[in-house]
């Protein structure tokens, strides 16, 4: 559906503009200080990136850190609010969780404050038990 419409999905670390994704994390609360370093050190250091572009512009972006084999945690879910509501979110995530390199590990978590009830509808759920150890508040990490 989306690729008709123009939409160009990504699975490689390659296809990620560091300014286009700096740019991104300006409409989340939670981004916008990541210096081009920091993101240019993220993205190389993350086992797995997703983007969608559209247009020639990065619009959609989330990350996978992993093992392969046991255990992976999803980060940074951002569809540009020009895109949301469109169900964009929900294809980013479902290429992320159901890529081939994911899609047979266990265990998959996440943290987020904001997207729990999107979440949800994808089979994530709460559990108690998680443990966390944050060094500086997230808004900076």
């Amino acid at each position: 559906m989306f690729k008709e419409q123009g939409y160009r999905f990504y699975d490689s670390k390659r296809a990620v503009s560091s300014g286009q994704l700096q740019h991104l994390y300006t409409f989340t609360r939670w981004g916008r200080g990541r210096s081009l370093e920091q993101i240019d050190r993220m993205v190389n250091s993350s086992s797995l990136c997703f983007s969608v572009y559209y247009e020639e512009k990065l619009i959609a972006f989330c990350r996978i850190l992993t093992d392969f084999v046991f255990r992976a945690s999803l980060w940074d879910i951002m569809v540009h609010p020009d895109h949301q509501g469109k169900g964009l979110g929900s294809a980013l995530l479902d290429y992320a969780i159901f890529h081939p390199a994911v899609k047979d590990i266990p265990l998959i978590i996440t943290y987020t404050s904001e997207l729990g009830p999107f979440l949800k509808q994808h089979g994530f759920r709460d559990d108690e038990g998680a443990m966390m150890l944050l060094r500086c508040p997230i808004e900076y990490s």
